[in-house]
C-alpha cells in the first residue's frame, strides 16, 4: 500500500506501529531502500478518520516558508492510498525522544528550547491560517467557548459549587480577555514534543491548529514540575519579545482545570459512570485547592504577571496526567511517534523471498525498551465532543 501510495517507493523493512495508536489506527513503520524512515497508517474508526484528515489539512497548511521560521520539524505529507472506504496516509519521519512535562522542564537548556519553540508557533503569521480555512477565533469568541463549557459542566449538576464560582468569575472578568489571538497547535502537550539532547527537534499532532488563545498551548508547561520550569517560561516570554499579555498564565491555569470538565463530559457524553466518578473526584480534589489560603483567583490581579512558583501555588493540588486529552475532543494524534520502535527490536524484511527478519540499527529511532505491551487505551472519545467551530471537512 505504501509503495501504491508513494510512487517510485521501495520498501526495504517494516514493523508493526501501535503504541499511540489506541486501537484507532493501523500503522506501519517502514525504512526505504533510498533510507528514508516512514511511517503509514490506516484509520480504524470515523472519529480517527476525521483527526487524520484534519491532521493532513494542518500539516498541508504549513509551507516550506511558513516551516521555515520554526526552530524544530515537522511531519511532512508523502503520499496517500484508498483502502476499505477511506485513506491510508504516508508521512516522514522526524527524529526525537519524547520525554515526560517534568522531563522536559528538569534542566535549564532543555527548558529553554520548549519555551522558544512554543513562543516560535505563537509568532507565526496568522494569515496562512485563514488561507487553510483553519478556524480563527478572536478573543471574544474564546472567552465564549470557555463560557459555554463551564455551562455544560453545570448542568450535569456534578460540578462543585466552589469551581462553578471560580470558573464563573474568571469568564466575568472582561481584563483577562484582552488579548491578541495568535496560531496555536490547538493540542499542545508534553507528549506533542520531540528532542534531542537539550533541544526541541520536533512537534507532532497538529489536528487543532488555529489562530485562538495562546494559553491554550500553555496549561501543561505551567503545571510541570521541573526544577528549570520557570526558565521555560521566561524563555517563551522572551521569544514573545513583549507581544505576550500579562494575564496569559491565568488563563491558561484556567485551561487546565477545564480539563477536569471536559472529562466530566465525556463521561456524561459517553454514559460511562466510571468516568463521571473519576472526574468528580478529581474535581473534589481541585475544590481543596480553591479553598486553601494559598490559593489565588483566577480573575486578573493588578501588578507583574505571575511566575511558574505562583502558578504552582494555584494549581499545586489539581492531578496531572491522569486526564486523557480525549476529554477535549481531540485524539491522541502523534502518529509519527517512532519512540517505542525499539521495543519491536527487529522488522521484518520486505521482500519476495524473505524468510526471517532483519535486525535493523534502531539507536536513532527512538528511546523506548525492547520488549513490554503497548499503552492501553481509554477508549475512543464521541465524535461530537469537538466545539462546532473546530469540525472540519477534509479539504486536503
Amino acid at each position: 500500500m505504501a509503495t501504491a501510495a508513494v510512487p517510485g517507493l521501495t520498501v526495504q523493512a517494516a514493523g508493526a506501529h501501535t503504541r499511540h495508536a489506541q486501537g484507532d489506527y493501523d500503522a506501519v513503520r517502514l525504512v526505504a531502500t533510498d533510507g528514508r524512515k516512514l511511517i503509514i497508517r490506516a484509520p480504524r474508526s470515523q472519529a480517527a478518520e476525521s483527526e487524520q484528515s484534519a491532521d493532513l489539512v494542518a500539516l498541508r497548511s504549513l509551507t516550506a516558508g511558513i516551516r521555515s521560521r520554526l526552530p524544530f520539524d515537522l511531519p511532512a505529507f508523502v503520499g496517500q492510498a484508498p483502502i476499505d472506504g477511506t485513506r491510508a496516509i504516508v508521512t516522514d519521519f522526524v527524529p526525537g525522544r519524547h520525554r515526560t512535562a517534568d522531563e522536559l522542564t528538569s534542566e535549564m537548556r532543555l527548558a529553554e528550547s520548549v519555551g522558544l519553540a512554543i513562543a516560535a508557533i505563537h509568532a507565526l503569521p496568522t494569515g496562512f491560517v485563514a488561507d487553510a480555512g483553519l478556524p480563527r477565533r478572536t478573543a471574544a469568541e474564546s472567552r465564549d467557548e470557555v463560557i459555554a463549557l463551564v455551562g455544560r459542566a453545570a448542568d450535569t449538576g456534578r460540578l462543585p459549587a466552589a469551581l462553578l464560582r471560580r470558573w464563573e468569575e474568571a469568564t466575568d472578568d472582561a481584563a483577562l480577555w484582552r488579548f491578541e489571538p495568535t496560531v496555536i497547535n490547538g493540542s499542545l502537550g508534553a507528549e506533542s514534543i520531540l528532542v534531542d539532547g537539550d533541544r526541541v527537534t520536533g512537534v507532532l499532532g497538529w489536528a487543532r491548529l488555529a489562530v485562538g488563545d495562546p494559553a491554550r498551548d500553555l496549561h501543561w508547561l505551567l503545571t510541570s514540575r521541573g526544577a528549570a520550569a520557570e526558565r521555560a517560561l521566561e524563555a517563551y516570554l522572551a521569544g514573545r519579545e513583549g507581544a505576550a499579555d500579562e494575564h496569559l498564565p491565568r488563563r491558561a491555569l484556567l485551561y487546565g482545570e477545564l480539563e477536569l470538565a471536559r472529562w466530566l463530559l465525556h463521561g456524561v457524553d459517553t454514559h460511562d459512570e466510571s468516568v463521571v466518578e473519576d472526574a468528580v473526584v478529581l474535581l473534589d480534589g481541585l475544590v481543596a485547592t480553591v479553598h486553601d489560603r494559598s490559593s489565588e483567583p483566577l480573575a486578573a490581579q493588578t501588578g507583574p504577571i505571575l511566575t511558574v512558583g505562583d502558578v504552582e501555588r494555584l494549581l499545586d493540588g489539581t492531578p496531572r496526567g491522569h486526564v486523557p486529552r480525549e476529554a477535549g475532543g481531540a485524539l491522541l494524534t502523534d502518529s509519527y511517534d517512532f519512540s517505542d520502535l525499539e521495543r519491536v527490536g527487529e522488522i521484518e524484511q520486505v521482500s519476495a523471498d524473505a524468510t526471517a527478519p532483519i535486525p535493523l540499527d534502531l539507536s536513532d529511532w527512538g528511546d523506548a525498551a525492547p520488549g513490554g505491551d503497548d499503552e492501553p487505551s481509554r477508549g475512543e472519545p464521541p465524535a461530537g465532543d469537538r466545539p462546532a467551530g473546530e469540525r472540519r471537512s477534509d479539504t486536503a
